[in-house]
């Protein structure tokens, strides 16, 4: 199979023998008359091979030599230095800056075709290494993927959720933007689990998770937080539009019609959300943004499920010490929870008016 080679020489006499020459070979061969028309052409042919004289008009062939491996082209490109006989002190210098071999003038048939077999069977395999890379970046990219990514609902798993999160926080501390996250848990799952059977409870957690996306803008991203709970990351959104959001959410979800018959003989399957907004101000902010949002969530649940919470209706807690261990999804328990029991503030827990469901430290509303 012949080459196509690129043909860098100045002198017209030369340069003609040497494409005569190589076209008997079986070759197909493209001009140029000094370095800056071979760079051109280079750039816009993709030669397989260049035989390049050592001085040009525009670029020496060093320089050319430099630029090809500047270029870092998809395909390799074999590059071979015409030199004088007495001058391969030069073509050692070429070799050193990546040319690929040398030839002396004046050309020997037999030696031209010899060192073209070698750049064809070189170019080849080089070809066959790009293509072995290609194929292992594209598995690399889908191993990094899958590991970020559920691989029951096939949304964004508790690593993605939390590389996302801290994108997203330091682009609202870098531009001053805002986002809501929401926490939602499916409504007496493990009655549901229990009645109806695994198989069934993985196809409803499958069900509530598309809905979760199939109802979301352009740019909000749903998490499977675990078991049956997820996170909504609402990127620009307010509170009271990322609960209205939510609500629609909600809304949807119900209007599945999945039956859950330990909640009656109409009941549906449902879920409870809490919201909370971002605020750049707290310490160890995204911690404090889930813990406000759970919070939220547990007071979704404990008032009768089935409903969205903003943040703005759980009493105030005790802000987050620097020092002390951290609630980043990787310490959450496994029900995504932040905890047992809900930490007020000192004023609100002298308050007459509190009427926050705490979770209790033994028991708690069922999943």
């Amino acid at each position: 199979m012949g080459l196509r080679i690129l043909i860098a020489e100045d002198d017209n006499t030369s340069r003609f023998m040497l494409k005569r020459l190589l076209e008997r070979l079986g070759h197909e061969c493209i001009e140029a008359d000094n370095g800056l028309d071979a760079w051109r052409l280079f750039n816009t042919s993709q030669p397989d091979v260049v035989i390049s004289d050592w001085m040009m008009p525009g670029h020496t062939g060093l320089e050319f030599c430099r630029l090809v491996r500047a270029a870092q082209m998809e395909r390799y490109t074999y590059f071979v230095v015409l030199t004088a006989l007495d001058d391969r002190a030069h073509a050692i210098e070429a070799l050193e800056v990546g040319a690929d071999d040398y030839l002396v003038k004046p050309l020997d048939r037999d030696q031209l075709q010899a060192r073209l077999i070698v750049a064809a069977r070189f170019t080849a395999l080089q070809a066959q290494i790009a293509l072995k890379n290609r194929e292992l970046e594209r598995l690399n990219r889908e191993l990094y993927e899958d590991g970020r990514r559920d691989p029951l609902t096939r949304i964004g798993n508790r690593l993605r959720m939390q590389e996302d999160l801290e994108a997203m926080a330091g682009r609202a501390r870098r531009y001053g933007h805002t986002f809501c996250v929401a926490l939602c848990d499916i409504d007496f799952f493990k009655l549901f689990n229990d009645s109806q059977g695994h198989a069934a409870g993985d196809e409803t957690i499958r069900a509530v998770a598309r809905t979760l996306v199939r109802y979301g803008r352009e740019g909000d991203s749903a998490y499977r937080y675990g078991g049956e709970e997820f996170l909504v990351l609402l990127p620009e959104q307010e509170l009271d539009g990322a609960v209205a959001a939510m609500d629609r959410r909600r809304v949807a979800v119900e209007a599945l019609g999945i039956a859950h018959p330990r909640r009656g003989p109409n009941g549906l399957v449902t879920i409870s959300g809490g919201v909370a907004v971002f605020d750049p101000t707290e310490v160890r902010a995204v911690d404090a943004l889930l813990r406000r949002a759970d919070a939220a969530l547990y007071l979704a649940k404990g008032g009768g499920r089935n409903q969205i919470v903003s943040e703005r209706e759980v009493p105030p807690m005790e802000p987050l010490e620097p020092a002390t261990s951290s609630l980043s999804p990787h310490s959450l328990p496994a029900n995504g929870h932040a905890g047992a029991t809900i930490k007020l503030s000192t004023s609100a827990l002298q308050s007459s008016t509190v009427s926050l469901p705490v979770r209790p430290s033994v028991s708690a509303p069922a999943a």
